[in-house]
């Protein structure tokens, strides 16, 4: 499961950014996934929720923002969603095409808390 792995480096950058910040607390963190990017939507939401134990991060509300794949066609030049890699343009059927989005892994925000 290299969700957890993945998880883990997101934990490490949010804490690294919250004691840059000097904050004592992170509100909010937002991560924006591609659909194509091979992260399981559903081992990742685990895998944040066992990483964030004994952290800053511990009562963080993390919301990921799910990026839906998009491609151009070499062809013809439509622009179209697309579940797998192999799918065919539904304007031409062509299967040469250029993937625009999906493939994005980053983590977007954090809202901190800070002691005045």
């Amino acid at each position: 499961m290299h969700e957890f792995s993945i998880a883990m480096n997101i934990i490490e950058i949010a804490e690294a950014e919250a004691s840059k910040a000097n904050a004592n607390a992170v509100k909010e963190l937002v991560l924006d996934v591609g659909t194509m990017s091979g992260i399981e939507f559903y081992a990742l939401d685990a895998a944040l929720e066992m990483a964030v134990k004994n952290t800053i991060l511990e009562k963080t509300e993390i919301n990921i923002n799910k990026i839906q794949a998009k491609a151009k066609c070499a062809e013809c030049g439509n622009a179209f969603e697309i579940q797998h890699v192999f799918d065919p343009c539904p304007k031409c059927s062509s299967l040469y095409h250029e993937l625009l989005s999906g493939k994005e892994l980053q983590l977007k925000s954090l809202v901190i808390d800070v002691d005045d």
